[in-house]
This record gives C-alpha cells, sequence and structure tokens, in this order.
C-alpha cells in the first residue's frame, strides 16, 4: 500500500539506496511517480524562470509542471540524475513531487515554455506579437494580410516543425481543427489520435494559409473543400503530403496525409498475412483472368496488400497497369495513372482508355461507383487479372455491396476469385510488453472460434516505456478474413442471399473470420485481445 506522501523527493531519494550496499538505482519506482502527463496539465507559463535555466532543465530533463501545497510538482524523464533533483530543490526552494514523463515530449514542452527552439508555438507567437488581431479587418484586407503572413518566417517555422514532429514520432495523419478557443492539433499514430501542444487560435487562419499556398491550393476559397499534395524534405528523407481542407462553422479543418518517398514495399509476410493465406493469394495472383478483392474501412490497409500482391505479379512478361488516387507507391516496372476528377480523368474513363492498352493485369485503387464496377467486372471476364479495393465491414458483403451497384449476380459469381477483408491492430512493444493472465472473456471467444487452438497460460499486455512513447504499442500488423467463391458461395450470390447467409456458407467451407486472425496474433504474443475487439466489434 503506497503511503500518503507517496511520489515527494524523499521517497524517490530513499529508492535509490540498495538493501544496505549503498548501490544506486537510476530507475523510477512507481511508488515515487503520479500517472502520466496530459497535454492540459503544461503550463502557460514557465515556472521559476530566474532561478532556473532552460539549458539546466534541458540537459537533465526535468520541468516544472504547477506550484501547489503540495509541492511543486516536476516532469521528468526516467532514469534521472539524483544530483539534478537535489539541484532544483534547492534552487526553488520547494518539496519536490514527481511525474514520470516521456523525454521527447518534456524537450517539447521545454521548447515550447522557454522559446530555446525557434521553431516552438511560444517563440513564433512572441515574433508574431499582434499581428493576428484580425477582428475589424475586412474581406480583402484579411486576405492580402494572411498572404504576407502565411510567408513570414515565424509561421513557416510553425508549419515545418508540425510536420517534421509528426515524421519523428510516425503519424500517418496530421490535423488541425479550429474551435472557438482553441486551435487542435492531433497526430494519429498507429491509428490512435495523439494531442499536441496546440499553437493559439489566433494562428489558425495563417497556419491554414500556408499549408494551402504549400499544397497549391486557392486560399481565398474557404467555402469549398480542397485537396492537394506537397512534396517536403525533412533532412535526407522526402515525404509526399496530400493535403484535404473541409469548411466548418470555426474554420478550416485540414488534414494532412504523410506517405514517405521510396521507403519500400511490404511482401505479404510483413503486411501479417497467415502463411496458408499467403500461398493462395500467390496462386491466385498467377491466374490469367479474374476478380480479387480488398475489403474494409478507411485506413485499414487495403492499398498495402494490394501493392504486396502487385509485387507476386509484376514480372516482364506482363504488363500491369494501375489507376490510383493518389499513387502512393511508385512501382518499377508498372504503369501507374493518378485519377484528376477537375479535368474529367476519372476512373470509368482511365478503366476504358486502359483496356486500349492490351494490359494483362490492371490494379484499380478503389470501386466507387457502379461504372467503375462494370468496367472493372467486364475487364476481368475478357481475359485480365483485376485487382480493387471496396468499402465494406467484411467479405461477405463485398458481394451484396457490389449488386447494390447494380452488378448482375451471376457475373460476380463468373469473375470473382477472392474477398479479403482487413482491419489493423496495434503491435505490442518488444521492449515492454508484459505477460498477463488470459481473462474470461478472451478464453470464452477463443473457445467458441473454429480455431485449433488450446486455452493459453498466459497471453502478453501493454505497459508502455520511453522506446513506444510509454504507450505499449509500436507498429500495426494486418488482420485478414479470406473468402473463397466457393459452389456454395456462388449459389447464394447468383440468389441474392443476404450477407450473413454468406458468411456462413464461406464459414463452413473453412474461412478463418478476422476476429479468429486475431486470436491468433494474441496467441503468438503479437498484440491484445483489446485491441482485436476494438477493431472487429461492429
Amino acid at each position: 500500500m503506497a503511503r500518503s506522501h507517496e511520489g515527494t523527493l524523499e521517497d524517490y531519494r530513499k529508492s535509490l539506496k540498495g538493501p544496505g550496499d549503498g548501490e544506486v538505482n537510476l530507475s523510477i519506482p512507481e511508488a515515487a511517480t503520479a500517472n502520466g502527463v496530459e497535454v492540459s496539465d503544461y503550463p502557460q507559463e514557465p515556472l521559476f524562470a530566474d532561478e532556473v535555466s532552460a539549458a539546466f532543465l534541458r540537459q537533465h530533463n526535468l520541468v516544472p509542471l504547477h506550484d501547489g501545497p503540495e509541492g511543486l510538482l516536476v516532469a521528468v524523464a526516467d532514469p534521472v540524475e539524483p544530483a539534478s533533483l537535489d539541484a532544483l530543490a534547492l534552487a526553488t526552494g520547494r518539496h519536490l513531487v514527481l511525474r514520470r514523463l516521456a523525454a521527447t515530449a518534456i524537450q517539447e514542452l521545454i521548447d515550447r515554455l522557454y522559446g530555446a527552439n525557434k521553431s516552438t508555438m511560444q517563440q513564433i507567437v512572441e515574433d508574431l506579437g499582434s499581428d493576428l488581431d484580425d477582428s475589424s479587418a475586412t474581406d480583402s484586407d484579411d486576405l492580402d494580410r494572411l498572404k504576407d503572413l502565411a510567408g513570414e518566417a515565424p509561421v513557416v517555422r510553425l508549419v515545418n516543425h508540425l510536420i517534421a514532429e509528426a515524421a519523428r514520432r510516425r503519424a500517418s495523419d496530421i490535423h488541425i481543427e479550429p474551435y472557438p478557443a482553441r486551435l487542435a492539433v492531433r497526430l494519429r499514430i498507429d491509428g490512435i489520435l495523439v494531442d499536441m501542444p496546440p499553437p493559439p487560435v489566433r494562428l489558425a487562419k495563417a497556419v491554414v494559409s500556408r499549408i494551402k499556398i504549400l499544397a497549391r491550393l486557392n486560399i481565398a476559397e474557404r467555402r469549398l473543400p480542397q485537396d492537394g499534395r506537397i512534396r517536403h524534405m525533412i533532412g535526407s528523407q522526402a515525404l509526399d503530403l496530400r493535403v484535404a481542407t473541409l469548411p466548418t462553422v470555426h474554420g478550416e479543418s485540414v488534414v494532412i496525409r504523410l506517405l514517405p518517398v521510396n521507403t519500400g514495399i511490404r511482401d505479404l509476410a510483413g503486411i501479417g498475412l497467415p502463411p496458408p493465406l499467403q500461398r493462395v493469394l500467390h496462386h491466385l495472383a498467377e491466374a490469367p483472368h479474374g476478380l480479387i478483392l480488398v475489403t474494409g474501412p478507411t485506413g485499414s490497409g487495403k492499398s498495402t496488400t494490394l501493392y504486396a500482391t502487385l509485387q507476386l505479379i509484376s514480372k516482364p512478361e506482363r504488363k500491369v497497369l494501375t489507376v490510383e488516387d493518389p499513387v502512393e507507391y511508385q512501382m518499377e516496372g508498372v504503369n501507374q495513372v493518378q485519377v484528376k476528377p477537375q479535368i474529367d480523368l476519372t476512373f470509368a474513363r482511365i478503366l476504358r482508355a486502359m483496356l486500349r492498352q492490351d494490359p494483362d493485369v490492371i490494379m484499380i485503387g478503389e470501386m466507387r461507383d457502379s461504372e467503375t464496377a462494370t468496367i472493372a467486372i467486364h475487364a476481368a471476364l475478357t481475359g485480365h487479372l483485376v485487382l480493387s479495393t471496396l468499402h465494406t465491414n467484411d467479405a461477405p458483403s463485398a458481394l451484396t455491396r457490389l449488386i447494390d451497384m447494380n452488378i448482375e449476380p451471376f457475373l460476380l459469381a463468373s469473375t470473382v476469385r477472392t474477398v479479403i477483408a482487413q482491419r489493423l491492430v496495434r503491435i505490442l512493444c518488444t521492449e515492454c510488453k508484459e505477460p498477463a493472465k488470459p481473462g474470461t472473456e478472451f478464453l470464452a471467444v477463443l473457445g467458441a472460434s473454429d480455431l485449433e487452438l488450446s486455452a493459453p497460460d498466459r497471453i502478453y499486455a501493454a505497459r508502455g516505456c520511453e522506446a513506444c512513447n510509454h504507450t505499449g504499442f509500436s507498429g500495426r500488423v494486418g488482420i485478414f478474413e479470406m473468402m473463397m467463391m466457393s459452389d456454395a458461395v456462388r449459389r447464394l450470390t447468383i440468389g441474392r442471399a443476404s450477407a450473413n447467409e454468406i458468411g456462413r456458407a464461406a464459414k463452413a467451407d473453412g474461412m478463418i473470420t478476422m476476429l479468429e486472425d486475431g486470436l491468433s496474433k494474441v496467441v503468438a504474443g503479437i498484440t491484445t485481445f483489446e485491441e482485436v475487439r476494438r477493431v472487429t466489434e461492429s
């Protein structure tokens, strides 16, 4: 049982003594720390700035958060030097209460508070002064001033800082969202949105304008959504940024998708496809014609699976064409075409032109409408292998979705070879994952599945460490279900059966569901049961 004064410097100092031999343990014990630090805990102004320098705090990974009746709350990295804590206590004259925070977050907070790094929010505000007090500006004045401000060094540094920080933390997206009293900035890391220290709300228009200028968008148009792209360099790393703006009641919301250039395409094993399914897909990819579909919601890794499959297909003796929006990875030996709706270069129009190019294989980024689906089905009927994606929740629903798009059921029965549905789950951090006892719900779900797996004695849980930014996870992997077009599934498709009926028939023919594939990855110690339930529960 923790004592009432747990978390104090005295507790920490006592813990540094070994059992009688004077050894020092520099790791912060749980009894000496409170829970993790939230962005809402960050101070707005530096504390004891006259007594303690930013250089000292940066060197020792410390930063004061709050001065209250119980003492000075200090964020510290783990491990921490006890001498630095003594020096801080002496300089401030305060009793210290410790709270653990990742070293990277501490450095960012020091940057923000003390302005030591010229790319920080705090320094940018100081550099801009009151230039953004636009309450009385006319639209034309506002536009002219925003053009100037968007090119000023402080705003340029702020936008560059956001992109660099997102790349450093392996984020897939940056979300910039205006609200009445704040400008929220969030990063999507391993599928989960994480808050960043926000810039002042009065910088909202300038930041959005800077991004729109980089993406060659119209900064005067704030009433309609716009899409653009940016090629951005961070050191030697090239990033392809896809920018999408959306007008909201409080201003324009911006989402930036980060796509590293030339990072290499993952193979089927790398995306987590089980070996038996890899062999089946490899066999299907060698077929001269037919339709292979990959389904799932936005951000579930469908395009990555298609590219991994294309690696099996792309050979000198086969001509491969793709139509995509956007082209996410460039492949040697593959003719890739970018959709451009603004000049009427649509999926359907490109597909019609592609069929006159005598292709062997066609990859369609997404079947978005009946016209595209119809052309794809007829291409699969006339001697082409077609790969595409579709937005459905599971594999059986893909067939009913295509029927809803006015595709005749008998055409689906003749052309579709397989439907793969997938989701992405976070991978447990290999540095800090810890054994855990299987819960009753997990054992019940495992027992009700068709997996030939005995109940394990232990699984693994997320703990959190410096390597994973204290999330317990690092990276993502796919969980899959592959529905083959068996005779039973074909009959039900022709009869316009429901997705549930088709799913039961596929299960009877041996299909492993996404949930079951996820359970096998839990047993293997790759992810957690909670992660699998998070992405598979409807």
